[in-house]
């Protein structure tokens, strides 16, 4: 019988709101030595998504926009509202100033394992929510559960 997702993910994973202090949710992912933590609402819904990268814009910086002058007209080479997304996040202060909440991939604990690693492989993601009916998060699908099962099931 095919696993699903429920057979080896993380249950009951760590998670943090969107007013926790930054700080503190960095600490938790370093003490915890993990790479990211699901951001929920007070009833339990999952909003968002902490990661490292979303982390790294503290210690990077952010770089402007490239632009050129024409006639005193600005002319972006790129999209500056992408720059001031990244500036927001390296100046934030609290989880929901930093976290990625924009097309959010969940999956369901009743989905073939198959199916969701190769979501996870075709979106280059490291971590997967699992979530019930409501959107309320029951567990983090990683790389590593993905890779402890297929050990397992060599055995």
């Amino acid at each position: 019988m095919p696993k699903t997702v429920a057979d080896v993910m993380s249950r009951d994973p760590i998670s943090v709101r969107q007013e926790t202090p930054l700080q503190e949710a960095i600490k938790i992912m370093a003490e915890q030595r993990i790479s990211g933590l699901p951001v929920v609402d007070q009833t339990g819904k999952l909003v968002g998504v902490l990661s490292e990268t979303d982390l790294m814009w503290r210690e990077t910086g952010v770089t402007p926009p490239a632009y050129i002058m024409i006639l005193d007209s600005v002319i972006y080479l790129e999209n500056p509202a992408r720059y001031e997304r990244d500036l927001h996040k390296a100046l934030g202060q609290t989880v929901g100033e930093v976290m990625t909440k924009d097309s959010l991939i969940t999956t369901q604990a009743d989905q073939p394992l198959q199916k969701a690693a190769q979501l996870m492989h075709d979106k280059n993601i490291r971590r997967l929510p699992v979530v019930d009916d409501r959107e309320h998060i029951i567990g983090i699908l990683t790389r590593g559960d993905i890779i402890r099962a297929m050990a397992a099931s060599q055995d």
